[in-house]
């Protein structure tokens, strides 16, 4: 592997730019703000590195999309808290009590609290996966797993909830339109109870990119970059939206209102822009990838929250640390990171435009 030392150094002179512009530094203070670490790369650094990458962007969230013990031991005693994830295929043995127990028992307990383990996502776009039974086992897991944590008295310390695509709304425009389609509502609306009765988030995956290359004559690139824009106002709530992440987040707040449950907090699991994709994936460039983190980290460094609710910051994690090689799909997926899969920087783009983000020149 490269000088991984080498390539924290070049981290620390971009740090070093940021600190002189910020009271806070870059991402000191963020507190909702995280990124998504997949594993799905053949070269990617070991887990002890990647927290020493963390550390150096000042990154306390991180989510991963299983329960790694490798990297549970290593972020042990660190500064990062960690929602875990129960992997789709696991969630059938998991609607058991007695097996969701042992789970917690054995892939949660023995490394909280030393690792600060805050969540458990259990599944990930269980509704819009291929195999369908998935959605009749994601509430009895959510429910066992729950109580699982309640037996052993880690309740109060981690939520459990389940990422969602927001391809399971009907409507999305304008926000206050956002409804989820009818073949979900029965078993969303038991997930929101449970969401509801254990007071915890509804997370949805969240990607202007997707509605933008799957129309841009019709959308604004600017619009879906957070670019200065006329943006547009929905004619029923009359709110102004500059941005589409943040229509996209209120729509999938009236969606979750429509159901009952106002008061359940709406949080961003994924977002991101893929540097690179196929001839057919518009807008998949290096530029826009930049433009686009760069405007979510200077919305996040302002703690912004959407239209809808302006006074609760909006909690992100971007997608992702690294670009996964292994990933399966067309070329986007595997060029959604900010770094290559052996933790060298995606070319030119990561300093330069976080640093842009921080307002400062490097």
């Amino acid at each position: 592997m490269a000088n991984f030392n080498s390539r924290v150094s070049i981290i620390h002179t971009f740090l070093v730019c940021s600190l002189y512009f910020s009271d806070f530094g870059f991402l000191q203070g963020v507190t909702s703000f995280g990124i998504n670490y997949g594993q799905l790369g053949n070269n990617l650094p070991p887990p002890e590195e990647v927290l020493e990458l963390l550390s150096s962007l000042r990154l306390t969230k991180a989510r991963i999309y299983d329960t790694n013990p490798q990297i549970l031991s290593a972020f042990a005693n660190s500064t990062v808290e960690l929602i875990v994830t129960v992997e789709n295929e696991a969630l059938a043995q998991l609607m058991n009590p007695q097996q969701a127990l042992q789970w917690v028992t054995t892939h949660i307990k023995p490394y909280f609290p030393a690792t600060k383990i805050t969540g458990i996502a259990v599944g990930n776009e269980i509704f819009t996966d291929g195999d369908k039974t998935l959605m009749s086992y994601l509430v009895p897991a959510m429910v066992s797993i729950h109580g699982a944590l309640v037996q052993l008295g880690l309740d109060s310390h981690i939520q459990v909830s389940t990422p969602t695509s927001l391809a399971i709304l009907a409507e999305s425009y304008p926000p206050s339109a956002g409804s989820f389609k009818n073949e979900y509502y029965g078993t969303m609306s038991q997930v929101l109870q449970f969401l509801s009765s254990t007071k915890s988030p509804f997370w949805v995956n969240a990607y202007p990119y997707f509605a933008y290359n799957g129309d841009p004559t019709r959308i604004s690139l600017d619009y879906a970059l957070s670019n200065p824009n006329a943006g547009m106002i929905d004619p029923y709530t009359k709110l102004h939206y500059d941005n589409m992440l943040y229509a996209q987040v209120d729509a999938a707040i009236f969606a979750v209102a429509r159901m009952g449950f106002n008061e359940i907090e709406v949080r961003v699991s994924e977002t991101g822009w893929p540097s690179k994709g196929d001839a057919s994936e518009v807008g998949a460039t290096l530029e826009n990838a930049a433009v686009y983190n760069r405007n979510l980290l200077r919305r996040q460094l302002k703690n912004e929250g959407t239209p809808l609710r302006p006074n609760m910051r909006l909690e992100v994690y971007v997608f992702a640390l690294f670009n996964e090689d292994l990933k399966p799909g067309p070329t986007s997926e595997r060029n959604y990171g900010l770094y290559q899969p052996d933790g060298t920087m995606q070319q030119q783009w990561n300093i330069k435009a976080w640093c842009t983000g921080c307002l400062c020149i490097c």
